[in-house]
């Protein structure tokens, strides 16, 4: 297994980009300030773009598992590099996401807590509605890790 920094042609994983984030106009927004990690287990089994929200704060804007290989690891293990990577740099990590059975307690699993939401920010931000685990997701819900 293997994490490596893409600093070049991020977009040749639009693909998984857009498993996290199905709007690629929302995904231009934070590509390019954002660093980009890439997971390889025998091939692309994960995706993280983390930013740098300024005042300490780094973000994972995206993180998304190739879905065959879901329930892995993988997104722990990313999830793990993100802290290491940001421990010393940064007093928190953040990330927002939609209010989703699937999402949210995968990130406070990992040790991220809930900080604030901000209201109606998937109808406002999206051209269309979006929909996770049969829920529609209104509300942008952060969580945060103190590092």
């Amino acid at each position: 297994m293997n994490i490596f920094e893409v600093t070049d042609d991020k977009k040749k994983y639009l693909p998984l980009l857009l498993l996290a984030d199905e709007q690629e106009d929302m995904i231009d927004r934070y590509l390019n300030r954002g660093s980009m990690y890439v997971l390889d287990d025998g091939g692309t089994k994960a995706v993280c773009v983390i930013t740098d929200e300024g005042n300490g704060v780094a973000e994972i804007k995206n993180l998304a598992v190739d879905p065959s290989c879901r329930r892995r690891g993988y997104g722990r293990r990313m999830i793990e590099y993100a802290k290491n990577l940001c421990r010393g740099k940064y007093k928190i990590l953040q990330v927002g996401t939609g209010d989703s059975p699937l999402t949210v307690p995968f990130y406070e699993a990992c040790g991220f807590v809930r900080s604030h939401t901000v209201a109606d920010f998937f109808t406002q931000n999206y051209d269309h509605p979006i929909f996770e685990a049969g829920v529609q997701l209104v509300d942008m819900v952060y969580l945060q890790l103190k590092l």
